[in-house]
């Protein structure tokens, strides 16, 4: 699933969440739900994703190292959504559940991590990412938590106002992605250093960078990195392409609406009020 398209996932994750529930095995049943979910956020699926992982996340009848992972998974939604605060909530649950399922904490920290870049706390990212590589060092077939901790670091230096070490962090990501052979991997990788370059000054660059990511993610299906990639790329080709710049902006526009539409209605409204969709819809 993480190595593929995201959308191929969703069938047979179906069919493994039922069987298992039909045959009793929690376990399988809350990992397949994990994995269900985690697919249908990949695609944008925001609102069908939530109902599931909440649920897995909330049985008090499955032990609560097993709902770790489904709760880190609720958090990351609430991030994609601008509910960072939110996030935070889930992601500390998810950390207290863990208990001794070290994948389910360094899900929980990473997730943390985000949540704290997003409202702003450098320092508190910073504790939470040092946390997490700790837990990763002697764990080097992490590769997804390691691309993970390169995106985190990434953002904290967007945060910093260090786009060369973002940029830097991004490239790591970008060539763990690419050697994992995980294409949604490589198109945020391809979107974090296509944001670095931008915070640089690197036009041309920032336009190869997210150019090759919003091709990708469209062909994957990964709306929620659609939306960003064709929104940047849009504005940064305004003055030199204009009709290719409207083309992609309007891109960025219907995979936007499209996610509100599959969203309960209050948080389509939260969606579509925050300040960047806000700008990009006009």
């Amino acid at each position: 699933m993480f190595r593929g398209v995201p959308g191929q996932g969703l069938v047979p994750l179906e069919r493994a969440e039922v069987l298992a529930g039909e045959v009793g095995d929690i376990a399988r049943h809350t990992r397949a739900a994990w994995l269900l979910g985690v697919c249908r956020t990949s695609i944008g699926a925001y609102g069908q994703a939530l109902a599931g992982l909440t649920t897995a996340a909330s049985d008090p009848s499955t032990p609560a190292e097993l709902r770790a992972l489904p709760a880190s998974a609720v958090g990351a939604i609430q991030r994609q959504l601008g509910r960072h605060a939110e996030g935070r909530e889930w992601d500390r649950g998810a950390l207290e559940s863990a208990a001794d399922n070290v994948e389910a904490q360094c899900e929980a920290l990473l997730g943390l991590g985000s949540d704290a870049v997003g409202l702003g706390e450098a320092e508190a990212a910073r504790e939470v990412l040092g946390e997490a590589e700790a837990l990763a060092a002697e764990r080097p077939l992490w590769w997804r938590q390691h691309i993970r901790l390169d995106w985190l670091r990434a953002e904290l230096a967007l945060l910093e106002d260090d786009p060369v070490q973002a940029r830097a962090a991004a490239e790591r990501a970008l060539d763990a992605a690419e050697g994992a052979n995980a294409p949604r991997h490589v198109a945020k990788s391809l979107l974090f250093a296509g944001v670095a370059a931008t915070e640089r000054g690197q036009q041309a660059a920032a336009i190869d960078l997210l150019a090759r990511a919003a091709v990708l993610a469209e062909g994957l299906g990964a709306r929620p990195l659609v939306w960003p990639s064709r929104g940047l790329l849009g504005a940064l080709l305004a003055a030199s392409a204009p009709e290719e710049s409207e083309r992609s902006l309007q891109t960025a526009r219907s995979v936007i609406r499209a996610i509100a539409e599959e969203l309960p209605p209050v948080l389509a409204a939260q969606w579509l009020a925050r300040r960047d969709i806000r700008a990009l819809l006009g």
